[in-house]
């Protein structure tokens, strides 16, 4: 059972991700999948529930774990290596589907499409963006104690950056595909900018 569930999911994010959540229904569910509609109501109340699991699974349980993992005198190498991992785990995840043309454009629609009509969801995820920039604050202050980056930094500003590496990603760049490679990247030259 808990295979067919998994499989629905799988099935719903790809639909998702393709179309949008509003352009997906319950009989396109059913045709991707070939199941009945009783089956799906029987693993999820509603499409809402549906969608919720799948970008909880997708999204913010990922993000979630990889957080939890930097110890409390993390620094900037040790965060880029948690966000570059959470970032390809992400990629990874989501070329698992048949259709390979989902890209980060796809991506960044949906987030937004769930943070603006799940509250609830949006909460969960301004939590991890708080916890992010924290981790990133230590980083830095860990760095510039070390005497690793510069003195002369403002921490906050610098952490705001860190953060904002990943949510001003060019979409255009994708090229009809997940890469986030070019994140990593960024990450790592930022961070060759505050050495001394």
């Amino acid at each position: 059972m808990k295979d067919r569930k998994e499989l629905i999911i799988a099935k719903a994010m790809e639909l998702y991700a393709l179309k949008g959540y509003r352009n997906v229904s319950i009989t396109d569910l059913q045709f991707a999948l070939d199941m009945g509609r009783g089956t799906l109501y029987y693993y999820f109340k509603d499409q809402d529930e549906l969608f919720l699991t799948c970008m909880e699974k997708y999204f913010l349980e990922p993000k979630q774990r990889a957080l939890n993992s930097v110890p409390e005198n993390v620094g900037i190498d040790r965060m880029i290596d948690t966000m570059n991992s959470y970032l390809e785990s992400l990629e990874e995840a989501l070329m698992t589907f048949d259709n390979k043309s989902i890209n980060t454009s796809n991506v960044n629609d949906l987030m937004f499409t769930a943070y603006s009509l799940f509250p609830s969801l949006h909460n969960k995820a301004k939590r991890l963006a708080l916890k992010e920039l924290d981790l990133w604050r230590k980083a830095i202050y860990h760095d510039q104690r070390a005497g690793l980056i510069r003195d002369d930094i403002d921490r906050e500003q610098i952490a705001l950056m860190f953060t904002h590496i990943k949510n001003s990603y060019d979409n255009g760049l994708a090229h009809n595909r997940m890469n986030f490679s070019l994140l990593g990247k960024t990450y790592s030259e930022f961070h060759n900018l505050l050495k001394k």
